[in-house]
């Protein structure tokens, strides 16, 4: 009887003691997944996991250089966010994250390593490049064996315009040959993060993990491989990145951290896209708060930038993507929708971290003055700086396209006085050399649409890409001059598959013996053309000189002290002659120049120029 009631008691001692313990902790996410020694960016790690709020925060082992300085709770008990300081001095390797309370403990094995060498003195993309973009997806399908993957939710259907087709990292690196003879010098694709969406998720602009390169396209590992392989073909790489909203599948969505880590309506609110309301002294602060807080889509969660725990964590998200995979630039998805502080902040931030990095942001409007406004440096009446260093010339864009809808004898404001107008604006901006230009990104028609299939416009629209001032990007296929599929469905039908980026394909478009017609017209003339602007400074860095005519042509130079281009666009449906004598305040001595287009030897006098084509001539001074 005495020992039946000592188990007893030992039983109950037991299990009280169990009851009272608390419960083990685990950890499920720790972000930035690593960091450098000899960082500008302060380190603050996020971590992710079951009631950890109340657990003490340590780094082992102590003494390296490596310590927590404070640990911040959020506002959901699943959180912690801790600030680290990272010596100048501290040894690189492998550091312990422990969490500890009372005699429960977890612990995470985190790495601090070394800097690349030269990391902080990268060099980014400038007007001595030219941009090729692509959307992974719909390029190229190296390995069909990750079409569709357990994890993910959209399985591919080749067959459905608006699904994943298969398109990836290896295909990818597979055609980066193709790109460098081409003539491009970088690669911008449209996002490659994890988009876990049940439908259109091939996109990638809806993100549900930051630091994760959706398997579908590949790992974290192979996109480091990518970039790798760019840079031996001298191609730079610029991330498509999108801090403006997250997907509604993103693992933190459902536990965010803070009550306004994503801006909250009582119902679905989405936003009024008027940007103007950041620079318009007359709207009104709740059209200002809907443009910048309203969703872009239902599945779309709007980031609160005020949030400064979230601010933090895209500044260190960014630099450890530059870091992590030797990137060369970025490019900012939907710019003017952040929250305008946090994001001059941002830019900021990691510029300080990489003072020769290039960001270059959408702003997608047809007013001049309202996308100067968002060009860091511009000067702005309210005073507000964006620091961001590029933008995108959709005004130019607009433009082009209209003038190539117009083959008749031109007039005011018609034709490519359009274009003559919109470089007559060139004095708002406050520094032309960080501006994209483009006749066609992959949100627009195809610019084959657009010249209805005419490769003699699709060559004139070569020309202007590659001889005015700027940063020229082509999309992916314009130098074969693809078309939609279907132009009355959207998106999914002008984002076409290459040819022959998929085994089984009738025809391969990357092989240039396989081009015919006027696809190899419109091939030949692209690449001629890009591959001569590779090593031209004068249209690298020369100043122009543009004279106005309104019978649908337009005459521009290019020039420096040592060289002048002169271009030639005749957009009529008639020869015209090129009236050489006009332009005599710049082309003193210059009567015998190169033909660019065919190699040989011009005289400027007594020249016509047939209908709906372009003339490039070289001169040395």
């Amino acid at each position: 009887m005495k020992r039946f009631f000592c188990l007893t008691l030992l039983a109950f001692v037991l299990c009280g003691s169990t009851m009272a313990a608390k419960p083990r902790v685990s950890i499920n996410h720790v972000e930035p997944l690593s960091w450098w020694v000899g960082m500008t960016t302060p380190l603050q790690i996020m971590i992710n996991g079951e009631a950890i709020a109340d657990y003490d925060v340590v780094i082992l082992p102590e003494g390296q250089g490596v310590e927590v300085t404070a640990v911040h709770k959020a506002d959901s008990p699943n959180y912690l966010f801790v600030d680290v300081a990272v010596a100048v001095d501290a040894k690189a390797g492998d550091y312990t994250i422990r969490l500890q309370s009372g005699k429960t403990k977890v612990d995470y094995k985190y790495t601090i390593a070394e800097r690349r060498e030269g990391s902080r003195e990268r060099e980014s993309f400038t007007t001595a490049d030219f941009v090729y973009l692509i959307m992974p997806d719909r390029f190229a399908n190296g390995n069909p064996a990750n079409d569709s993957t357990s994890d993910t939710a959209e399985k591919a259907d080749r067959s459905n315009p608006g699904r994943r087709h298969g398109g990836d990292l290896e295909g990818m690196i597979a055609h980066l040959d193709y790109i460098a003879d081409l003539g491009a010098t970088a690669i911008w694709s449209t996002p490659l993060l994890l988009d876990d969406e049940n439908g259109a998720s091939y996109h990638g602009y809806s993100c549900s993990d930051y630091y994760r390169i959706d398997p579908r396209y590949g790992s974290n590992e192979l996109f480091k491989s990518y970039v790798d392989e760019c840079h031996k073909r001298d191609l730079k790489v610029i991330m498509d990145i999108v801090p403006n909203h997250s997907s509604t599948t993103h693992w933190w969505y459902r536990d965010q951290p803070f009550k306004d880590w994503t801006h909250q309506w009582d119902s679905y609110t989405q936003s009024n896209w008027t940007f103007s309301t950041n620079m318009d002294f007359n709207a009104s602060k709740t059209d200002l708060y809907q443009m910048e807080s309203g969703w872009f889509d239902h599945s779309m969660a709007d980031m609160n930038l005020d949030n400064e725990f979230l601010l933090n964590y895209f500044k260190q998200w960014a630099v450890w993507w530059i870091e992590y995979s030797d990137l060369d630039g970025f490019r900012v998805d939907t710019y003017p929708y952040n929250e305008k502080g946090p994001m001059s902040e941002w830019c900021k931030a990691v510029m300080a971290e990489y003072p020769n990095f290039n960001i270059v942001g959408e702003v997608w409007t047809s007013s001049i003055p309202q996308l100067a406004y968002w060009q860091g440096g511009n000067y702005n009446k309210d005073g507000f700086d964006s620091h961001l260093k590029s933008i995108m010339d959709f005004p130019l864009h607009d433009a082009i396209r209209a003038a190539m809808c117009e083959s008749g004898d031109g007039g005011w404001g018609q034709g490519m006085t359009r274009v003559y107008d919109v470089l007559s604006h060139d004095f708002v901006y406050h520094d032309l050399s960080n501006m994209m230009i483009m006749a066609a990104n992959h949100d627009t028609d195809r610019i084959g649409d657009v010249c209805e299939g005419d490769a003699r416009r699709m060559k004139i629209v070569a020309t202007l890409l590659c001889t005015m001032r700027g940063m020229p990007q082509i999309l992916y296929g314009d130098e074969l001059m693809f078309r939609s599929t279907d132009r009355r469905r959207g998106h999914p039908t002008l984002r076409v598959d290459f040819p022959g980026g998929w085994e089984g394909d009738a025809v391969n478009l990357f092989d240039r013996s396989q081009h015919v017609a006027d696809q190899k017209e419109v091939f030949d003339h692209t690449h001629l053309l890009m591959n001569w602007r590779k090593s031209k400074e004068v249209i690298h860095t020369g100043k122009t000189l543009h004279f106005i005519d309104r019978d649908n042509t337009y005459a521009f130079f290019r020039y420096n002290d040592s060289e002048v281009v002169f271009v030639f666009i005749n957009n009529s449906s008639k020869s015209k002659s090129v009236p050489w004598s006009r332009y005599a305040e710049i082309n003193s001595g210059l009567s015998q120049g190169v033909n660019v287009l065919t190699g040989q030897s011009i005289d400027m006098n007594n020249l016509t120029v047939e209908p709906m084509s372009s003339l490039v001539v070289e001169f040395k001074r």
